[in-house]
């Protein structure tokens, strides 16, 4: 019987889940660069093994989204003994069904099992009543996606998606290093703290691919909650043939976020599932719009000509929409951003005021991870060796938070005033906290 099935049945007290002695810790050689080269120096602070397992420790501030199928709500809150930020994921086991259950405990076992700066693992988990309690560090800048949405509505600068995207593959380096696949891999899981370090979440959608003690070459289970993911899979996982999928279908993700960061919009989104799948099948690809929409293989060398290479180096924002841009007051625009596109037409989506002309690396590294066909795509470690990532060794504390303008981080004195009571353990209520004053602007945790 697992620890989540014995939280189910004993309404006791609070126990602490203690489960790090059944796994071999097999990631030491990982960890010998405890701050990523997505870290800016001397800000890696977001520990928080030292709180304390006790739910009347803490006092909820504000709701910042849902996870898990909407089964879990995250918040913010504190730790009234240390004054501590955290987010809290409080999930109703008895809401859960048998196979939800496993789910979230493989979640937390892996959470435990894992050890990478740049993964988003808790080291604290709790269970109180039929509530489980799951305290990370506070990402104070939110997801990626929740950036795009609220700060970048045209896309970010490449600057800034660079600074991001070399911090995911450092993570799923160390993931398929270690025999697992993401598959889960989405703007809304990119994290960023308030001290700029990059994060992955979405642990429960990963994957292993040891049999027997072996690693195989490919697996074929069906990712849970895959209408929602639909997007960003490869097409190989897609197609669940005779062939599989294996680490690679995590590059032809993380090519379909480059063009989520750099438009604020995901590709294929727009269709229905079925013509998705039949694009994603017939080879259909995302293209960047200041180069013609060709099939890949005839982009060459990038020799489409430019009258100037944006390499996003202290961009300001852009203005998509005359209404955010009202509300939120930034520098004038230098130039716009252009939309990623799919070369079937879709459906009459609002566009860009203006192309963007962007870098050569940009173009070369949406090429590669959205190649057809897996053994074509670079792996995560020779991705990280890629000239589009060249400028994320150049930032400092001054240089990040300009590529992070107009974003504010959350945290803030004005956001730490109590706005509700320390929870009381109940069996059949979750704790309660303020909604969002903005459902669009919460994040995703799904």
């Amino acid at each position: 019987m697992s620890f989540l099935d014995c939280s189910c049945i004993s309404h006791t007290a609070v126990q602490s889940v203690s489960i790090e002695d059944r796994y071999e810790d097999s990631s030491h050689q990982f960890l010998s660069s405890a701050v990523s080269d997505c870290t800016l120096p001397g800000v890696f602070g977001d520990d928080i093994t030292g709180l304390s397992p006790e739910p009347g420790h803490y006092q909820l501030l504000a709701e910042l989204g849902r996870g898990f199928n909407n089964m879990s709500q995250v918040s913010m809150a504190r730790h009234t003994p240390s004054g501590q930020l955290v987010a809290i994921k409080h999930t109703n086991l008895d809401e859960c069904t048998e196979e939800e259950l496993l789910q979230l405990s493989n979640e937390v076992l892996l959470s435990r099992l894992f050890r990478h700066p740049n993964l988003l693992t808790s080291r604290l988990v709790f269970s109180s009543c039929c509530q489980l309690w799951i305290l990370t560090p506070l990402m104070s800048y939110g997801s990626a996606d929740a950036l795009l949405r609220s700060y970048f509505p045209d896309g970010m600068s490449e600057s800034l998606m660079a600074y991001l995207l070399h911090g995911v593959l450092k993570a799923l380096e160390y993931l398929h290093q270690m025999g697992y696949v993401h598959r889960g891999l989405k703007a809304s899981h990119i994290l960023l703290s308030g001290d700029g370090h990059v994060y992955l979440s979405g642990l429960h959608s990963v994957y292993s691919m040891m049999r027997d003690g072996r690693r195989a070459r490919a697996v074929f289970d069906m990712p849970h909650h895959s209408p929602a993911l639909l997007p960003w899979l490869s097409p190989e996982l897609l197609r669940q043939d005779l062939h599989g999928y294996g680490v690679k279908s995590d590059i032809y993700s993380l090519g379909i976020v480059a063009c989520e960061l750099v438009s604020g919009r995901v590709p294929f989104q727009d269709m229905p599932p079925t013509q998705m799948l039949l694009q994603k099948l017939h080879g259909s690809h995302c293209c960047l719009l200041d180069v013609a929409p060709f099939p890949l293989g005839k982009l060459g060398g990038l020799t489409v000509s430019r009258s100037g290479v944006d390499s996003g180096i202290g961009e300001s924002v852009a203005t998509g929409s005359l209404k955010h841009s009202a509300s939120a007051p930034g520098p004038a625009p230098a130039t716009g951003h252009t939309p990623v596109t799919v070369t079937t037409p879709t459906t009459d989506r609002p566009q860009s005021p203006g192309p963007k002309n962007h870098s050569a690396t940009l173009h070369s590294l949406v090429q590669q991870c959205l190649q057809q066909q897996p053994d074509q795509r670079p792996s995560a470690t020779a991705l990280l060796t890629h000239a589009f990532f060249k400028q994320v060794k150049r930032h400092t504390r001054d240089t990040f938070l300009n590529l992070m303008y107009p974003a504010v981080p959350l945290g803030r004195p004005q956001d730490d005033s109590p706005v509700s009571c320390p929870p009381t353990p109940a069996c059949h209520a979750a704790p309660t906290s303020p909604l969002s004053s903005d459902p669009q602007g919460a994040w995703d945790f799904s």
